[in-house]
């Protein structure tokens, strides 16, 4: 069997680790050919771009951030010359690939669907920071994003209690609060904004003040990219939802030295920690299996104790969004942390 593999959209910590799982159990485990595809779904336009990888390629990859394939936001359906796709189902026949391996996060899935339809034989590895893939328990990523934002929380802390300041900090998640969520709770932070929760401005002052007057005079505020008030439409732009907190609080409270943080694409950079080291490879080498069992259209998604493969229909259109009556919520209320909500919610 010859497989294929790319990487999609955005940098994750995790990709070369899902690479290198592709390729060795590939080859040791079946005994066949893989050759990576560069610059996500564009290297299969024609004339496709390839190499062949064999295990000695991805040596030491395991512990590497980035990807050896290189990755952008390109959509074969949607390129400035129109419908490219047919293209794409050419080349996989020209290079006689008997199976695509597509590591990325819902972009990648709603363009492997569509190819999956005009069938190309597809299988899809979820990445991504922010965890909203629906279909598995969690995405490669996610862990080190959330160790990155645990450790900025740890810092303000101690900046926010010598100087007697509210520290806000902006981190990703335009749909869903995940990182906002683990972060806001492993660094106990005292405020947590997240898209699932519209907050209210006053409770933000409110809590600040109650603490002031329990002479905690520093206050530590996490914001999802996407979070917005009750009385918002829309939302910020990325690197504005903390800063539009800081303002009307601020506003409320008559002062203005609060400090804002915005992590952004730190938290997409750098080595996989271990956890995700493990996700990983443990995706790379169910998709591997999953291709030489002929299950192609599906998701590998962690569920239950292992990998499983969840149909790509089932997840194409959805987004994993955090319960906001769910036990994570839940948690960080009973540890008296605020999701801003108004009083008797």
């Amino acid at each position: 069997m010859k497989l294929a593999v790319l990487t999609v959209g955005g940098d994750a910590p995790g990709l070369n680790a899902a690479i290198r799982a592709v390729v060795r159990a590939a080859a040791y485990r079946y005994g066949s050919d893989v050759v990576g595809i560069p610059s996500g779904f564009e290297g299969l336009l024609r004339p496709p771009q390839f190499w062949s990888l064999a295990p000695g390629d991805v040596r030491g990859l395991v512990r590497r951030g980035g990807t050896l394939l290189g990755c952008n936001h390109s959509d074969p359906f949607a390129t400035p010359a129109g419908d490219r796709s047919e293209e794409v189902v050419e080349s996989v026949r020209w290079l006689g690939i008997d199976g695509v391996i597509c590591i990325g996060g819902m972009g990648t899935i709603s363009i492997a669907a569509r190819l999956s339809a005009r069938g190309v034989p597809v299988l899809c590895i979820p990445k991504t920071v922010e965890n909203d893939v629906p279909g598995t328990k969690v995405t490669f990523g996610h862990t080190t994003a959330v160790e990155l934002a645990t450790a900025a929380i740890d810092n303000l802390q101690t900046t926010g209690e010598t100087e007697h300041r509210v520290m806000y900090l902006e981190v990703l998640g335009r749909e869903a609060g995940w990182i906002a969520l683990h972060a806001g709770i492993a660094g106990g932070a005292d405020v947590i904004l997240i898209p699932e929760i519209p907050y209210a401005p006053e409770r933000v002052v409110e809590l600040i003040r109650e603490r002031r007057r329990k002479r905690k005079p520093s206050t530590i505020v996490v914001v999802a990219e996407g979070a917005r008030a009750r009385d918002e439409e829309q939302r910020w732009p990325a690197g504005r939802a903390a800063e539009r907190v800081r303002q009307r609080v601020s506003e409320d409270l008559g002062e203005h030295e609060a400090l804002v943080t915005v992590l952004g694409h730190l938290q997409r950079g750098g080595d996989p920690n271990p956890q995700d080291r493990v996700l990983a490879t443990r995706f790379g080498a169910a998709a591997v299996r999953a291709a030489h069992e002929g299950r192609f259209g599906n998701l590998v998604a962690l569920r239950g104790s292992g990998p499983k493969l969840v149909p790509l229909e089932r997840v194409v259109g959805r987004v994993r969004r955090v319960d906001p009556e769910g036990d994570r919520v839940w948690t960080a209320v009973s540890m008296g942390i605020s999701l801003g909500r108004p009083r008797g919610h």
